[in-house]
């Protein structure tokens, strides 16, 4: 079973920075994208990034050249960092899981964690 345990988050202020770490566990396939979506109370989910194991990223465009995604597979550990931030990225963020790379690209994520805050005040 796949568990993924977000921590991180926090209140920062516009332009401040900030970086989120998801413990991955449980997935046996041999090929997974990780990402992060993101929802924010009374909003729809967005996604907003992935890699793949072998390094492939993609991002929404909303936070292209602000936040990088990163990976440490010896510690089955990901990473998104988070520049410049904005009070529009206020919002619940979800470290999340899916065996197709296709799918990722779509943010079609299958598995996800309990989610941790980011808080950003202008």
């Amino acid at each position: 079973q796949v568990q993924l345990v977000e921590s991180g988050g926090g209140s920062a202020q516009a332009g401040a920075s900030l970086r989120l770490s998801c413990v991955a566990s449980g997935y046996t396939f041999s090929s997974y994208c990780l990402g992060w979506f993101r929802q924010a109370p009374g909003k729809e989910r967005e996604g907003v990034a992935g890699i793949s194991k072998d390094g492939s990223t993609t991002y929404a465009d909303s936070v292209k050249g602000r936040f990088t995604i990163s990976i440490d597979n010896a510690e089955n550990t990901m990473y998104l960092q988070m520049n410049s931030l904005k009070p529009e990225d206020t919002a619940m963020y979800y470290c999340a899981a899916v065996s197709a790379w296709n799918a990722c690209l779509r943010f079609e994520f299958r598995w996800w964690g309990q989610g941790t805050q980011v808080t950003v005040s202008s």
